[in-house]
């Protein structure tokens, strides 16, 4: 028997030497076969005590191509499926089934419906906790039960009921999308690529809904898929590259189990959102640790964690910028001490159609990009008041108050903005007709309302947060001074 040290490339830590044996006519066809490990031997044997050296990254990177073996997509698909139906959580929007007396599988909702509720479920899931996600799904599901229930609704309509899950461009997409099934009259799309076709599906959540509820053997990747297909094949490559990505793709194409692609595609995320999470995976009770490179990495080498993988991505930097928000309360006195919620009424914007919180409602604001100091910000809000809704004191109207109520900071995904918020309160000269045409009061750019039609609304949290400010600051009590400014503290 001859011993000769043989190399396993590891993606993250460079290359390690083990050893094997073999019999001498193997040994003699290995060295005809192989002639360029040969030169790897001498290697092994100088550098056999120091410690591996990191590899390139396009090193790192080569293995992502290999698919899994037959072997192991079989042990993959069988272990989680049995482990999904074990631990699957119990979410609303996971149609179960039930054997009737004869044994045959009967759905308890008709495809479509499934369909339906698969596609809102995961909309709402993006960049969303799903413990938050599931009273706003159950309650979406009780006003609109249908695709066609939902193609009726305004969009009004459906950002309240939103209202608090942000990215409200999802939404959006949502009823244009059904509008457009119905309207056209067919049914729903039951394919990858009929569904793509519909605003705001896209790869991922055309694959879930195709497999799901039409079990087309389609895959989905999604971050918990990325993660767990990352570990299983210790791919550190970075996961947002375009090729990389293209990858993770053809890697979850071939573990689909083509008997129940939609059951499998679930289990593959539940994994990752419950055992293989980002920080603090539950390797010892993950069905599938066996085929797992990135565990078994980490078990023979101290310096990697499973956790290495895949490469943490550094985020885009958040940009800063400032807004001024003027709650504008128009009251019927003229004597502040008799203002009351039913003498007065607040002014509300609707935003434009494109663009950051399309078709929502907030306060007059204007958005800077860099801070200004208060007086710079008032004279922006009167700009905007005269301009936008000839509101022009001392002219046609009387500032009754006008305070400072706080300060704080909304984080967007990608904006990180300072928003100061005032209370400004007018009283109209001549009555609010003189202003506001009967006509004009309800129209789809701006309205007046009063606190009890506001707080039923869909606003926006940071919309919210500045109502919520100037409510607190009118109970605890402003200045007895109208105009005069009266600094309070700051609100974050």
């Amino acid at each position: 028997m001859v011993a000769f040290p043989f190399y396993l490339p590891f993606p993250t830590r460079g290359i390690e030497f083990q050893t094997a044996l073999i019999n001498s006519s193997s040994w003699s066809y290995f060295k005809k076969t192989n002639p360029n490990l040969l030169s790897h031997l001498s290697m092994a044997k100088t550098n056999k005590t120091k410690r591996p050296q990191l590899i390139k990254q396009e090193e790192q990177i080569g293995d992502i191509e290999d698919l899994f073996s037959e072997e192991d997509t079989y042990k993959i698909r069988a272990s989680l499926l049995e482990w999904y139906e074990k631990n699957q959580r119990d979410l609303p929007w996971r149609t179960s089934t039930k054997k009737s007396e004869n044994g045959e599988n009967v759905q308890e909702e008709e495809e479509e419906k499934r369909a339906y509720g698969v596609w809102v479920s995961e909309v709402m899931l993006q960049q969303t906790r799903v413990q938050t996600v599931i009273d706003y799904y159950n309650r979406w599901m009780l006003k609109w039960p249908t695709l066609q229930h939902l193609s009726q609704a305004s969009l009004e309509e459906v950002n309240e009921m939103w209202a608090g899950l942000g990215y409200y461009r999802r939404a959006r997409f949502l009823l244009e999308g059904a509008k457009m099934i119905v309207a056209e009259g067919i049914e729903f799309p039951n394919t990858v690529s009929a569904l793509r076709k519909v605003p705001g599906i896209g790869d991922y959540t055309a694959g879930a809904i195709a497999s799901i509820a039409f079990k087309q053997v389609v895959p989905v990747v999604d971050g918990n898929v990325v993660r767990v297909l990352a570990r299983l094949k210790a791919i550190s490559a970075n996961p947002k590259d375009k090729t990389t990505v293209k990858s993770f793709w053809k890697l979850a194409a071939q573990l689909v189990d083509p008997s129940r692609p939609g059951d499998f595609n679930q289990s593959l995320m539940e994994l990752g959102a419950t055992l293989c999470t980002p920080l603090n995976p539950n390797c010892t009770s993950c069905p599938v640790s066996s085929q797992c490179r990135a565990l078994h990495n980490s078990r023979n080498d101290e310096l990697v964690m499973v956790t290495d993988y895949p490469m943490k991505v550094v985020k885009a930097k958040q940009r800063i910028d400032f807004s001024t928000v003027s709650v504008v309360e128009i009251s019927r006195s003229q004597d502040r001490s008799q203002q009351t919620k039913s003498n007065s009424r607040v002014l509300l914007v609707k935003r434009p159609d494109e663009g950051l919180l399309a078709g929502l409602w907030e306060f007059p604001c204007v958005t800077l990009d860099e801070e200004a100091d208060l007086s710079l910000r008032r004279k922006l809000i009167d700009q905007l008041l005269k301009k936008s809704f000839k509101l022009n004191p001392p002219k046609n109207c009387n500032v009754i108050s006008r305070e400072l109520v706080g300060e704080f900071v909304h984080v967007f995904s990608h904006i990180r903005r300072k928003i100061y918020v005032e209370l400004l309160v007018l009283h109209l000269k001549g009555g609010k007709h003189v202003l506001f045409e009967e006509d004009d009061i309800n129209t789809t750019d701006w309205k007046l309302l009063d606190s009890e039609a506001i707080s039923r609304m869909g606003l926006t949290s940071a919309v919210r947060k500045v109502y919520s400010m100037v409510q607190k600051f009118k109970q605890d009590g402003s200045s007895n001074n109208s105009v005069p400014l009266r600094k309070r503290p700051k609100c974050s």
